[in-house]
């Protein structure tokens, strides 16, 4: 495969980070295609938080690089990696209860740009940005309550907002770390739904602990055990590998 022809979303390449004696990533190598969703998984305690912060720049390597796109990123910081498209969601999104759905997602819109909060005017006067937030908003399945304002949104629609908002700011690849944490089934539900929706579109990389999501959304998974990745495959490859099962599934999981 031509490389230039077809540059990879995200590349790491040996990451290795120590905390003391412990090393908490070890070796980490594996990359991301453009529009995939790639999920990570693992045990508590494996180093997905450890790996998610490498990537952004909130931690440094010891060892290892670090690639968006043809970018070497290893040294540089993190408002250099978003720069370059990489967000981890909570890194854009600041949510305004006060204002409605719409208007948050223009002002993530409007920050991409540079704009802020600078001659706040109407936002008929952005077109461009007006245009963008609408269509954001319907991929994240929020187009019903677009003109709610936040504080009267269900938590699972909060949390669909967050990534709306994180959207609008144009991400080559978006971080998202347990996007779903905390929401009810039916919120869950829906979450996946929207994700589904986004696939294709947008370049993810997922870490989930809830496993029926993960094994609905993903196109590949690694499985992060230990700080170190142990297989890297399909959804069904990842269900039925015997290594897998034993450290992350159990014996007994039905595949």
């Amino acid at each position: 495969m031509n490389a230039a022809a077809n540059p990879l979303a995200l590349r790491t390449s040996g990451l290795v980070r120590y905390f003391g004696g412990l090393k908490a990533t070890n070796d980490v190598s594996f990359d991301i295609a453009p529009g995939e969703l790639r999920a990570i998984i693992g045990p508590n305690g494996a180093g997905k938080t450890t790996l998610i912060n490498l990537l952004t720049g909130e931690l440094s390597a010891h060892e290892g690089r670090i690639f968006i796109g043809s970018n070497d990123v290893t040294a540089q910081p993190i408002q250099q990696r978003v720069g370059l498209g990489l967000l981890r969601s909570y890194q854009i999104t600041s949510v305004f209860d006060a204002f409605t759905v719409y208007e948050n997602v223009c002002l993530a819109a409007r920050r991409k740009q540079g704009l802020g909060f600078a001659v706040w005017k109407p936002l008929t006067g952005y077109r461009d940005i007006a245009d963008k937030a609408l269509r954001v908003i319907q991929d994240c399945h929020l187009g019903d309550v677009a003109h709610v304002t936040a504080d009267n949104l269900a938590y699972g629609q909060r949390r669909q907002l967050e990534i709306a908002m994180a959207l609008a700011a144009d991400p080559r690849i978006l971080l998202l770390d347990e996007p779903m944490a905390g929401m009810s089934s039916a919120e869950g539900a829906a979450a996946v739904e929207m994700l589904r929706s986004l696939k294709g579109k947008y370049t993810i990389l997922l870490v989930e602990h809830d496993m029926n999501a993960v094994f609905a959304l993903a196109d590949r998974i690694s499985v992060l055990v230990y700080g170190s990745i142990v297989a890297t495959g399909t959804v069904e490859e990842i269900r039925n590998h015997p290594e897998v099962r034993r450290a992350y599934l159990g014996d007994d999981e039905d595949a």
